[in-house]
């Protein structure tokens, strides 16, 4: 179990259009956690000079340099919390990036089946590319974490989070080996100080949630400009499925 003394840094990793925030909301809510979000963001922005909302606004208030971000994210816990909960998106770990820190963390994978995040995705992004879903930096990650510590990390599916939520995060918990809280069922609505600055232009219907919304399918069908897109982001989700964890 997890002590101020011996804290556990977990790195949960997601790509975009998931309820990666609403699992932030759910571990924040914990009173032994400490939660950040998406730290490698403001590098990611830097670097890449992708146009997203706000994107000089978070350049200047989070921290661009990822070699400084990493140091907080494996040094000491916030307020010497004994869980240190990173919602970090897949594709904002840029090539460029030296992997030796993941050594330091303990790794968890949020994944969404791709015809339903594409559909979202490319409703904020024009002709969105395979890597824009996350979903082969997260198979990377996955695979050197497996390599490294001869285990499986945990995966857990969106849909089945939705659908279950105490089953799920209860085995996910088990998992990571921390302690199912109840607490993580529910929170209050708002915004958190925790929240990057972005939250004024993604986290709207997360700050007006409780808890996890019921899972509902989308029926939007993808568009055939993204059929290769789709066929590549459904070879490594199902890499990753292959490993889900049930109730």
């Amino acid at each position: 179990m997890p002590t101020a003394e011996s804290p556990i840094r977990i790195a949960v990793w997601s790509g975009p259009r998931n309820i990666s925030t609403a699992m932030m909301r759910s571990w924040g809510n914990r009173a032994d956690t400490f939660v950040c979000d998406e730290p490698l963001y403001a590098h990611y922005l830097r670097e890449t000079g992708l146009d997203h909302p706000g994107a000089s606004e978070v350049i200047r208030q989070h921290n661009p340099d990822w070699r400084a971000v990493v140091a907080e994210l494996v040094g000491p816990v916030p307020g010497g919390k004994a869980i240190f909960y990173q919602k970090h998106m897949a594709h904002h770990l840029l090539p460029s990036i030296d992997r030796a820190w993941l050594d330091h963390l303990t790794h968890a994978f949020l994944i969404r089946d791709p015809r339903e995040m594409l559909t979202s995705l490319a409703k904020v992004l024009h002709e969105p590319r395979l890597e824009d879903t996350g979903l082969p930096q997260q198979v990377e990650i996955f695979e050197r974490v497996q390599e490294t510590t001869g285990r499986t990390p945990p995966v857990i599916d969106a849909k089945d989070v939705l659908e279950n939520p105490r089953g799920v995060l209860s085995a996910l918990c088990e998992a990571l080996d921390v302690p199912f809280d109840e607490a993580m069922l529910g929170w209050p609505a708002g915004p958190r100080d925790t929240d990057g600055v972005w939250a004024k232009y993604w986290y709207e219907n997360v700050e007006r949630s409780t808890g996890f919304q019921p899972y509902r399918p989308k029926p939007d069908r993808v568009p055939e400009s993204l059929a290769d897109v789709l066929d590549r982001a459904e070879e490594c989700y199902l890499k990753l499925h292959h490993h889900v964890i049930s109730a």
